[in-house]
């Protein structure tokens, strides 16, 4: 009957070693761990143990189902062949243990005898197979491909990092092979058949006949121990820990919205100074992470060919956590202020990572304690001493905020004087800006073609803050949201509307939930496309444009609106025709996290250029179309630069509305 005989051709001598080597490599890996959470918890404290349920769930399908691993396919496939093949063998080598070292020693009784020895050696052989295919796939990728996300690391010894874990984990597959492989050429049992692979050698290797076959299977059964407890023992201390620290991250993820950006903490002042300053939860992150550089493949800023990079971040900065009394400091030496600023708070990083890092929430953190230093540009500056004193970018008075109503018959209702259904959050960009104030207009026309009852703050309204806090300015955020509170407290309405991603952004997930209680807050792309589909707004015109839509980052990746405005665009007889990059893989314009309020940078290419080209690159596309007043203004200024005013326009989502009526 077929058995697993678990110590066959070791000698006694060999098998009490391994149990030695077994308890020493379990002490070096409790070590291990224990250095690891010790530096956890020299982070300031944060609470992330609520919704137990949702975690474990987030656990089972990114962790063990690898779903957002998968999405990206060679990669996917890749690491999902070494993932699985690993823990086949691992639970083979468990059930093996406990076959051996228990019901059999206990018990005298083994259950791995018969047909479910059999079993178990097909599919630990046809688990081992995919090891090795994704180990060969892991190989070519980054030593043939040599895909640019995977080149370049800030610590060169990060190169030998990755290349011991593919070496070990191919010389587990391969002698554990040779091992069954000899097994079976000496003891040519019955069952072979069904140990495919072992067979295969063993059809090698029966010409070597005895005492070499069962010289070299010790000889190699010793090799697979010594590097199997070897890697174990080197996993707390190699990239391997990401076998841990990444379903740690994932279980310990942010469960708020993804539009809400933690506070500012505050020691000394705002923001983090030294490592130490930032949460367990951050140390957790750079810790977690496992250098696949697909932040970075998606980072605007990266691909414009500013210093940012997100991979490159969390690598220098889990390197500073184990520096010891260099005298480098976090800001300057490990992570540069033009880092920092580069960022356009996209969340495209945070959206692909598979371990859930949240790249941006640290950025800001560093960015707060360079705002409390006062190292922050002078264009900047000029922008938040302004908000500060006016409420908006623009430094014009309050009393200019509604200047835009003065065409508009009848008078638009204030709010804070009567009731309406709709209260208008109209932003900075679409009160202020020369070039968009038309485009306000017609929104307000739209409004009332539907029929809508409807007001505005009038000189009441101040800047969201939206972008001010990812700016860095904690303090100027708190100062605004205070502002708008006290004023939106006062209105009676039963639904607040804004045409501005980044206000919407701040009002829905920022703003306390009692400045609207249970009312709506909506984007206009939303109550466009429900007061379309009501009848309430029809469109009698049909315009037969070809059109691209650009989702914006607050608006799509932040708050998951992506049907929506395209429903509306298609409403107005339009034929929606998409970029390569869409939907939550949209690319930014470059203009969010306070970036439109800062100096240039050297480039090779602005983001907003890169995504007119890219949408010049499509078939008889005429019109670009968005749903942001900052996208509005990025993007028309690039269609000049970029010189394709003749093949493109940049247009509103409103605007193809009103067109429409």
């Amino acid at each position: 009957m077929p058995i697993r005989e678990t110590f066959w051709n070791i000698p006694h001598w060999a098998e009490i070693g391994q149990y030695i080597f077994g308890l020493l490599t379990a002490l070096v890996f409790i070590y291990g761990v224990w250095r690891r959470l010790r530096r956890w918890r020299m982070g300031k404290p944060e609470r992330r143990t609520d919704q137990l349920g949702s975690r474990l769930r987030s656990v089972i399908v990114q962790a063990i189902g690898q779903f957002r691993t998968a999405q990206d396919p060679y990669p996917g496939i890749m690491h999902l062949t070494i993932f699985w093949g690993m823990v086949a063998l691992f639970i083979g080598t468990a059930m093996a243990t406990i076959d051996w070292d228990v019901t059999h020693l206990f018990f005298d009784f083994q259950f791995l005898t018969g047909t479910v020895y059999v079993l178990f050696e097909l599919i630990l052989d046809i688990f081992g197979l995919l090891l090795v295919l994704g180990l060969g796939m892991a190989f070519y990728r980054r030593y043939v491909a040599r895909p640019p996300r995977l080149q370049n690391v800030p610590e060169q010894s990060l190169a030998r990092d990755d290349a011991y874990a593919i070496v070990m984990l191919a010389f587990i597959a391969i002698t554990g092979y040779l091992v069954e492989g000899l097994r079976i050429a000496v003891v040519q049992p019955d069952w072979a058949a069904w140990s495919p692979v072992g067979n295969a050698l063993a059809s090698v290797f029966i010409a070597l006949g005895d005492p070499s076959n069962r010289t070299l299977h010790l000889v190699l059964w010793t090799s697979h121990i010594v590097i199997s407890f070897t890697i174990i023992a080197s996993i707390p201390f190699t990239k391997l820990f990401h076998i841990l620290a990444g379903p740690a991250n994932i279980f310990f993820r942010s469960l708020q919205p993804a539009g809400a950006l933690p506070p500012a903490r505050y020691s000394s002042g705002p923001g983090v100074e030294q490592w130490r300053e930032f949460t367990w939860k951050q140390v957790l992150d750079f810790e977690s992470c496992t250098r696949c550089g697909r932040c970075q493949d998606r980072c605007p800023a990266f691909a414009s060919g500013s210093s940012l990079s997100p991979r490159d971040v969390m690598i220098k900065l889990d390197a500073h956590l184990w520096e010891r009394g260099n005298g480098r400091t976090l800001h300057g030496d490990v992570i540069t202020a033009e880092e920092l600023w580069a960022c356009t708070t996209c969340g495209a990083c945070v959206q692909v990572c598979p371990v859930f890092i949240d790249h941006i929430w640290s950025i800001v953190d560093m960015r707060r304690y360079l705002v409390n230093e006062g190292r922050i540009d002078s264009q900047l500056q000029d922008a938040l001493a302004n908000l500060g004193r006016y409420g908006n970018s623009f430094g014009q008075s309050e009393r200019m905020r509604a200047k835009w109503t003065q065409p508009v018959e009848p008078k638009i209702k204030d709010a804070r004087k009567e009731p309406v259904d709709y209260l208008w959050f109209v932003g900075d960009y679409a009160s202020y800006h020369a070039s968009l104030t038309d485009i306000t207009r017609k929104t307000a026309e739209v409004f009332r073609k539907a029929g809508l009852d409807f007001g505005i703050l009038y000189d009441g309204e101040r800047n969201s803050g939206n972008d001010v806090r990812r700016a860095g300015e904690e303090g100027l955020f708190e100062m605004l949201v205070e502002d708008n509170i006290a004023i939106i407290s006062q209105c009676e309405f039963k639904v607040i509307v804004t045409t501005d991603p980044h206000s919407y952004n701040a009002l829905k997930n920022e703003y306390p939930a009692e400045i609207n209680g249970s009312r709506p807050i909506l984007h206009h792309a939303e109550l466009l496309d429900q007061l379309i589909t009501s009848g309430q707004l029809e469109l009698s015109k049909r315009l037969d444009y070809k059109v691209t839509y650009h989702d914006p980052c607050y608006l799509g990746r932040y708050n998951g609106v992506y049907d929506a405005p395209r429903r509306v665009i298609q409403a107005t007889g339009s034929r929606l025709i998409e970029m390569p990059r869409h939907h939550d893989h949209s690319f930014c314009c470059a203009a969010g996290g306070g970036r439109i309020w800062m100096d240039e940078i050297e480039v090779k290419e602005r983001p907003s250029e890169a995504r007119i080209q890219e949408a010049a690159g499509l078939d008889d596309v005429q019109i670009f179309a968005v749903a942001c007043p900052k996208d509005v203004t990025m993007y028309k200024d690039a269609v000049k630069t970029t010189g394709q005013e003749d093949r493109l326009i940049v247009k509103d989502l409103i605007e193809l509305v009103h067109e429409a009526l």
